[in-house]
């Protein structure tokens, strides 16, 4: 797959909370919704909307709340690959300590074959690199 496959990949699923998301998947999206974000942040400075919904300009803030759910449901999906519950998400509440514990999880390497959470995304090929 190549990366914008696997950047895109969270968008077609947009809504969808099962299954496992492998890292590609994952920080591929990541850095989509960076480069989302600088694009948004340099239109809505160009256009003059900045500070129009609190600190953030409306193009801004319309595609934050449009990434909102792929963005969830991508990392309780990255969780389900470590074999863990999506309810690890909600560690993101406890100030620095929940940040750096859900990188560790979201860098850590997906389960190789099945889990309780659904199939291997590489089909248990275990020479792709996870």
């Amino acid at each position: 797959m190549s990366p914008i496959d696997w950047a895109t990949r969270p968008l077609k699923k947009y809504a969808d909370f099962s299954g496992r998301a492998p890292r590609a998947e994952y920080w591929w999206f990541y850095l989509l919704i960076i480069i989302g974000y600088v694009i948004a942040t340099i239109l809505d400075s160009t256009l003059g909307f900045t500070g129009a919904v609190g600190p953030y300009g409306v193009i801004m803030a319309v595609f934050a709340l449009a990434m909102l759910i792929p963005s969830i449901a991508a990392g309780i999906r990255r969780l389900h690959d470590t074999d863990r519950s999506g309810w690890w998400l909600l560690i993101a509440l406890v100030p620095l300590i929940g940040a750096i514990v859900l990188i560790v999880f979201f860098v850590t390497q997906g389960t190789v074959g099945d889990n309780r959470f659904g199939p291997d995304p590489y089909g248990g090929d275990v020479s792709k690199p996870r």
